[in-house]
């Protein structure tokens, strides 16, 4: 009797370990036009790679200008990084398992309605999800209908338009083809008919500019006509992802991607002769005159491979910091990488890494190092040297990278900087200096 049963449970043990997995039902709807099916086909514990180019289903920037890209139920933060579930941030949006992924998203601006601005809305089959500072708001989510009547269920892509790009606070929605504006104000439907564009499967407003996805390529395009102009369309991966091993092949299309890329900075530079030195992710971007030069980081500083965390000029040399290390270069053709070198941070600068930024502003021998919204003094000539607190940056919460030079001080924030014309004046601010493109105003791109 004994082994009966024992002989019985090992069956039903292998039975067990035998059947198939059950997976959560697939409740996916029609493709996008133009695009790779449209259903939800990634579930929990799918591995995306968005440098292998993907078509994302949503696209919209957060209320600290942080894009994010829906893909399935995951969602890639920012310009780099890995994926991870949307409902990490978002939790409601899969408590209602009839719904499929985000069809569309937008972050609304609108400073005449204060009841939206900075509101995030989402858009899954028929329903609306409204979020503020990532709460869901009081009695969502809403048929879209209910909330803004006359634009159709299963959308393709939405984005905001806010005054003065419309003339009112708007929303575009589209789906397929067909292109509705929806005054915010007025609840009134416009349809539109973007004969130039591609049919968006996302879309998004970003630094001013409206862009279009469209497999994983963009365009941009005039918010009220459509017309896309320029060299369009381009590749997502060379100007909204960090991605290591893929780029544009020839030296041309280097130096557009990196003059005209929306990734933000991680480090920047100036040396004696008033050359600019950018590195963003494994690629740099030289600027001397009107001359642009781009390439790998690991083409000219080898021994650095790539993605440093701030880089300064000193006494004809390059010290490029790297996580707890400091590499040194001598600025030349070819740059010369100094022997003994890399050293601990602490012992060349007496702190602990990661550092934000450093810099040297001309003919002085101090380096200023920021670090979170602290910012230290470092006296190159003394020995031993010493690490001593300057002050506190008031007036942003962190920074991406820092320069000084003839117009002072630059500080680097995404695609925007700011100039000071001095340290001291840049911790005494009161009022915040012009925010200006590092693109378009600090390297000349044109779009």
């Amino acid at each position: 009797m004994r082994l009966i049963q024992a002989l019985s449970l090992c069956l039903a043990l292998s039975l067990s370990l035998a059947a198939p997995p059950q997976h959560k039902e697939d409740h996916s709807h029609k493709g996008k036009p133009g695009g790779e099916g449209h259903k939800h086909e990634l579930h929990h514990g799918a591995q995306l790679d968005r440098c292998k180019g993907m078509e994302f289903d949503a696209v919209a920037v957060n209320e600290e200008g942080v894009p994010y890209f829906f893909k399935g139920d995951h969602l890639f933060k920012g310009f780099h990084g890995k994926v991870e579930l949307s409902n990490k941030t978002f939790p409601e949006l899969d408590n209602h398992h009839h719904l499929g992924h985000v069809d569309a998203a937008f972050r609304m601006h609108s400073q005449d309605s204060p009841d939206h601005h900075d509101h995030q809305f989402f858009f899954l089959d028929n329903k609306v999800f409204s979020y503020f500072k990532h709460k869901l708001e009081k009695d969502y989510p809403k048929d879209i209908s209910a909330v803004f009547p006359g634009i159709p269920d299963h959308l393709d892509a939405a984005v905001e338009c806010p005054k003065p790009d419309c003339p009112n606070d708007t929303v575009i929605f589209f789906k397929g083809d067909e292109i509705y504006h929806f005054n915010m104000h007025t609840k009134k439907v416009d349809e539109k008919e973007f004969k130039s564009m591609p049919n968006c499967t996302g879309a998004f407003r970003y630094m001013g500019h409206y862009y279009c996805f469209h497999g994983h390529q963009f365009s941009k395009f005039d918010p009220m006509t459509g017309e896309v102009q320029g060299k369009y369309p381009k590749e997502a991966r060379d100007y909204f992802m960090r991605c290591p091993h893929f780029g544009s092949k020839t030296t041309e299309d280097h130096v557009e991607r990196e003059q005209c890329s929306r990734v933000h900075l991680d480090a920047i530079t100036s040396d004696d002769a008033g050359n600019i030195y950018a590195f963003r992710g494994h690629h740099f971007l030289s600027i001397s005159g009107d001359k642009f030069h781009s390439d790998t980081i690991e083409s000219e500083f080898k021994e650095l491979h790539s993605e440093v965390d701030s880089v300064f000029s000193y006494d004809g040399h390059f010290y490029m910091i790297k996580d707890n290390n400091v590499f040194v270069y001598k600025v030349g053709k070819p740059h010369t990488h100094l022997e003994g070198y890399p050293k601990p941070l602490k012992d060349v600068l007496g702190i602990d890494g990661p550092v934000d930024a450093a810099f040297v502003c001309a003919d002085h021998h101090v380096v200023h190092i920021i670090k979170g919204q602290s910012i230290y003094d470092v006296d190159l000539k003394a020995t031993p040297r010493k690490l001593v607190k300057e002050g506190t940056i008031t007036q942003f919460k962190r920074i991406d990278t820092a320069m000084c030079g003839p117009k002072g001080v630059t500080v680097v924030i995404g695609n925007h900087f700011y100039n000071y014309d001095s340290v001291p004046v840049m911790l005494m601010a009161k009022i915040m200096p012009e925010q200006q493109k590092v693109s378009q105003q600090l390297f000349g791109c044109d779009h």
